[in-house]
């Protein structure tokens, strides 16, 4: 039996677990839900068919790690097909498991009896590539990015290039060289292989300085534009309705106290920070640090001028 209490995380839109929870009970879990926390019983899991209403990533990487040492075979129909899903199956592949069709929006579970000690490394990080670019794009600066896997930002290369960056991919590496004056381009957020939700507050900041007005439009979350109320502080011109976002150049941002809200939104406003004029002082930095490791390191090995200072309680 296990318990714990329902999720958290960053504040951008409801995040329901029935998708999970809904999984696990087609898997033989004996779920309850009392005051605020989820209690779980099992002996055993046992392999079944799922078709998920939504490819979500969490709840597909949940039904796998359920399902390795299950009775049988779970079918995940309308799986999360992101490279981080990819990413978990190789891993879980070289301990033992058995692990098909990752990367597809069907994937095969079969059950086994163990799993075996290895040594692994992990993906790079797509979303942290498309930050540093997009920082890179912003500054009007040019980069070399090392240690990447371009194919798993495709969507944010071609939008970066609709901006009027150059982008030249050799090995795994990406070159980018931004333009004087950054043209408007429109997004639409989707489930991988389209342009990824975790991009769009970053990209946003990119186009508050654009020529031209830029419209995005989030599918995923519905309230992920928290970061606009901070942007506006520095000047940015947008205007929110529902889950569209309106983005209208300007010619520069001024430097500002702002406060994240959220991961990504917190990085926007770093990036935003460094083409304002000026000095912005962005509060409540946890959330930026729990999902970027040494971003001020990085951004001022690019030439950024960015300290950390211990927050008061």
């Amino acid at each position: 039996m296990h318990k714990l209490s329902q999720t958290g995380g960053c504040d951008i839109g409801t995040r329901p677990i029935d998708l999970h929870l809904a999984a696990f009970k087609k898997l033989g879990v004996n779920i309850s839900e009392d005051s605020g926390f989820i209690t779980c019983k099992c002996d055993k899991i046992i392999g079944t068919n799922i078709d998920l209403d939504f490819p979500s990533v969490g709840a597909t990487e949940n039904i796998i790690l359920a399902s390795v040492y299950a009775d049988g075979i779970t079918k995940i129909s309308n799986a999360a097909m992101e490279p981080e899903i990819v990413d978990l199956a190789k891993f879980l592949n070289k301990m033992g498991a058995k692990i098909e069709g990752a990367g597809t929006n069907i994937i095969k579970i079969t059950g086994v009896e163990k799993l075996n000690d290895v040594s692994y490394s992990i993906m790079p990080d797509r979303i942290e590539a498309g930050t540093l670019l997009c920082a890179v794009a912003i500054t009007g600066g040019k980069v070399k990015l090392n240690k990447v896997i371009p194919e798993h930002i495709n969507q944010i290369l071609n939008k970066l290039e609709q901006t009027g960056c150059e982008v030249k991919i050799e090995n795994k590496c990406v070159c980018l060289k931004a333009p004087k004056k950054i043209k408007a381009v429109d997004i639409k957020t989707m489930p991988y292989p389209g342009f990824p939700t975790d991009m769009q507050s970053v990209f946003a900041s990119i186009l508050t300085i654009a020529k031209g007005n830029s419209v995005i439009v989030e599918n995923i979350f519905e309230n992920r534009y928290k970061y606009v109320s901070e942007l506006k502080r520095m000047g940015a011109k947008i205007t929110v309705e529902g889950r569209i976002a309106v983005i209208k150049g300007c010619k520069k941002l001024s430097g500002a106290t702002v406060e994240s809200t959220d991961l990504r939104g917190g990085a926007a406003l770093v990036v935003a920070g460094l083409v304002a004029k000026g000095t912005t002082t962005v509060n409540k930095i946890g959330y930026i640090l729990r999902g970027y490791e040494g971003l001020d390191k990085k951004l001022n090995k690019l030439g950024a001028k960015i300290t950390i200072k211990e927050e008061k309680e």
